[in-house]
């Protein structure tokens, strides 16, 4: 029997009022639903964007005193939903952040977390300069999981785009389907973003589902947009061809992975990246 999974990619500008990007968020993902997409992502930074550190960390909490968080929860089980919320802004208790993935069952119940590994310290020229590593902890586990129909889930964010060798783990785990939620900045995007994205389908043979920030944000800064699902022949099945706030459909056979991975089998062998965390 085929295995095909309707999947939603929601595109976002969020700005620094979590409660407000949920309300800008949540009309695309009802499209998405009615539409009968059973899994819908959404990008990097999706609670919260705000590149004034001071403000930024005076909003954090832990994950179970985050009213946000039991709000997605709420909204993926109203809609009966996988949601694959990009990443929430939490508390690590070192007096940082971990930008962290979470993915919702439709009962609205955490099937896994994956907190960023890579975080992005780069000097892009003049004065744009990134240093992630002084708001963010980094993570340490690469995660896979079981969603809908069985497909097996790969997180990602972002800036791990960059680093080959956790996709490798996560293909080699057998994930089907990896997210790459994503705040990109305009000249990395306009450079790399589609290129890097169908790099990482065609190692690993399998989907790549990123959903991308996009625009001017309240906060001043500029993120690319582009949201983009590739197929594991590297082939882009859809994407948003803007920066605008938006929401792709697209049905995905999950049988192709399998096929890609048959024709190339150069992703197999051992992976030099952690083995994947289990989760319930």
């Amino acid at each position: 029997m085929a295995r095909k999974l309707r999947i939603g990619v929601v595109q976002m500008r969020s700005g620094i009022e979590a409660a407000a990007n949920r309300a800008a968020a949540t009309p695309f993902l009802r499209e998405a639903a009615a539409a009968g997409a059973r899994l819908i992502a959404t990008p990097e930074c999706t609670t919260r964007l705000d590149r004034k550190r001071d403000r930024f960390l005076e909003t954090l909490r832990a994950e179970k005193e985050e009213p946000e968080i039991g709000a997605w929860g709420k909204l993926a089980a109203e809609l009966g939903v996988w949601i694959a919320l990009g990443s929430a802004s939490i508390a690590s208790g070192d007096g940082r952040a971990c930008n962290r993935s979470l993915l919702f069952k439709p009962d609205g119940k955490i099937a896994a977390r994956y907190d960023k590994i890579h975080l992005f310290d780069v000097q892009l020229g003049g004065s744009e300069t990134y240093r992630e590593s002084a708001t963010f902890a980094p993570g340490a586990e690469a995660v896979i999981a079981e969603g809908p129909m069985g497909a097996k889930l790969g997180l990602t964010i972002c800036y791990d785009i960059r680093f080959p060798e956790l996709y490798r783990a996560l293909g080699s785990a057998g994930a089907e389907i990896i997210f790459v939620p994503a705040a990109f900045t305009k000249p990395t995007g306009q450079a790399h973003w589609e290129i890097l994205l169908r790099a990482r389908a065609i190692e690993t043979g399998a989907f790549i589902v990123a959903a991308a920030q996009g625009g001017v944000h309240e906060d001043g800064r500029t993120t690319w947009g582009h949201s983009t699902i590739v197929g594991p022949w590297g082939e882009i099945i859809a994407k948003l061809d803007h920066d605008e706030p938006g929401v792709l459909i697209a049905d995905l056979d999950l049988d192709e992975v399998q096929s890609a991975r048959a024709k190339i089998p150069a992703w197999t062998g051992p992976a030099q990246f952690a083995a994947p965390k289990a989760n319930p």
